[in-house]
């Protein structure tokens, strides 16, 4: 990004703080008929207008626009074994010839839990038809856990989905991850179970799966990314530098990077650090608001020890050596010189929070001390109408931050927000779970673009399925 364009955005952003309550006071409310938590869902500015109820109860979008539900969980695959449930984060890559590949997690947990919904079939009867060097980790019973990925090539001309097959096995409640800029998925375990606790490895590790593979990628566990609740990770394409999230339920997660000893072979090592706030005020707003949206800070990174934590305390030495906590950082994606993450139960209304961090020049080097990086609480919601509990995160290839949003018990909408921190309404997830008492309870996930801009992704995250969406994306209005 420009010196001028990110001067702009900047400005722009602080001017939303002085009249972020106005905005939020003239927010558009959209009434809904019955079957919704809410009796209507607000837009700061219209963006594509309305959200049109979908006949087959599936998806609301607004006019002109379409989904097509590309997979399932369940659907045979072919590799002959199972489309797993509960789809979670989710990259999109270029394929060739009019093609993408999608690499998609699945947020499966160790057994007892979702053994019915793993990609080996009912009881795991097809967990034969999976090399034991395959696979990074078994149950007490010798069987493959059922976490991990699968990648779905998918033809945007025809909109046909022309193969799907695991691409990762045996690992446990992979949550988000990020793209690349080599063309790989790094998929994350949000999890600390330990070797003996009906598993027989240790947990809490980022894996590594090329985009462009055909078969299933070597298990490979970057233990120099450490070990706790890891839930997104994005690559700054200039400096080869890793950031991550951290969801813990209690809201006491460190927001980390990674500085590898080589781009291109995360396994051979690097730094860990945690990211510090200069000055005073706690960035979730929890006990006093310290932020208004719009305000940036500069931040300061502390080196780690101990990253494979096997005491599952990292967090808690990070934050004693002066880390700031994050309330459940979730998800992540690096634009044109900055990065976008969620803080799922960020502000004084709990309603969540979008960050932007800004690196130093000479991010992770000698002098950046001198030019610090920077980071600003971009979008803080008052509103829970506006948006309630962003997670999974992307930004368009026109520049407009997606979050998928994460809430229990309500309904759960698609949100966009402009540069300037301006948000609206894009989708909603229109289906009925099983037992429930209204529409669209299960999270969104894995929201991504198709290089051309010409379809978004996104997941319904149980019981589980992708959607490939397209419209008229040039039809905005401020």
């Amino acid at each position: 990004m420009s010196a001028s364009r990110r001067q702009f955005l900047q400005t722009a952003a602080a001017s939303a703080a002085f009249t972020g309550l106005a905005r939020y006071a003239n927010a558009q409310v959209t009434a809904d008929a019955e079957g919704y938590s809410n009796p209507g869902y607000a837009s700061e500015i219209a963006g594509y207008g309305p959200l049109r109820r979908d006949p087959a109860e599936i998806f609301d979008l607004p006019e002109g626009f379409s989904y097509k539900v590309i997979s399932r969980a369940g659907d045979r695959m072919d590799d002959g074994l199972i489309a797993a449930g509960k789809m979670d984060g989710m990259g999109c890559f270029p394929a060739g010839r009019n093609r993408v590949a999608l690499v998609r997690n699945h947020e499966i947990s160790p057994p007892p839990r979702d053994v019915q919904i793993t990609a080996f079939g009912e009881n795991r009867s097809l967990a034969g038809k999976v090399a034991a060097a395959d696979v990074y980790d078994t149950d007490s019973e010798g069987l493959p856990l059922g976490g991990g990925t699968s990648t779905l090539i998918y033809d945007l001309k025809t909109r046909e989905l022309k193969a799907q097959h695991l691409s990762l096995a045996g690992t446990a409640v992979n949550c988000a991850g990020g793209v690349t800029p080599w063309g790989s998925w790094l998929t994350c375990e949000e999890t600390v179970v330990k070797a003996g606790q009906g598993v027989k490895k240790d947990h809490g590790w980022v894996f590594e799966v090329p985009s462009r593979l055909r078969g299933l990628s070597e298990p490979f566990a970057i233990t120099g990314m450490g070990r706790f609740k890891h839930e997104a990770c994005a690559v700054d394409p200039r400096t080869g530098v890793i950031y991550m999230t951290e969801d813990e339920i209690d809201g006491k997660g460190l927001f980390y990077r990674y500085l590898p000893n080589d781009r291109r072979r995360l396994q051979a090592g690097g730094r860990l650090q945690a990211l510090a706030v200069i000055g005073d005020g706690d960035p979730r707003n929890w006990d006093a608001v310290s932020w208004n949206q719009g305000d940036w800070r500069n931040v300061r990174w502390i080196d780690l020890d101990g990253v494979d934590n096997p005491n599952n305390d990292l967090r808690h030495r990070g934050q004693a050596a002066g880390a700031s906590w994050f309330a459940r950082g979730e998800g992540m994606f690096f634009g044109q010189g900055e990065l976008y993450f969620t803080c799922t139960s960020g502000g004084p209304k709990f309603h969540g929070q979008v960050m932007r961090y800004v690196p130093s020049a000479h991010e992770g080097q000698p002098g950046e001390s001198d030019e610090p990086g920077r980071l600003q609480l971009f979008v803080e919601p008052s509103d829970a109408r506006v948006m309630e509990m962003a997670d999974n995160l992307a930004i368009a290839p026109w520049g407009h931050i997606v979050a998928c949003e994460d809430k229990v018990g309500g309904t759960n909408y698609l949100r966009a927000m402009t540069p300037q921190g301006q948000v609206y309404t894009l989708g909603r997830n229109a289906q009925t779970l099983a037992g429930a008492k209204i529409r669209g309870t299960s999270e969104l996930a894995g929201v991504c673009f198709s290089p051309d801009g010409s379809t978004m992704f996104v997941n319904i995250y149980s019981p589980g399925c992708t959607l490939a969406i397209t419209g008229p994306w040039r039809s905005f209005k401020a």
